[in-house]
């Protein structure tokens, strides 16, 4: 399943890299990208871990990039 979030007020192209690479170590994520400009997160992700990946990456942004606003696309 394709899941898309609009990172809003990601300001720094470091931590939308940080980004990526969590949610990409995420068990179950596959494809993950973040695209600075578009300031969009997108992933592949399997459908029993949905729910669970999405609360760890909204977890994680909230901590490391707390000005940050998660939305879906």
């Amino acid at each position: 399943m394709k899941k898309t979030f609009i990172l809003e007020d990601l300001d720094c192209a470091h931590c939308a890299q940080k980004i990526e690479d969590k949610v990409a170590s995420f068990d179950g994520v596959s494809n993950c990208k973040v695209t600075f400009l578009t300031q969009k997160l997108v992933y592949d992700v399997e459908d029993d871990k949905d729910k669970e990946v999405e609360e760890k990456m909204r977890k994680f942004v909230k901590e490391t990039e707390p000005d940050v606003t998660v939305k879906k696309a």
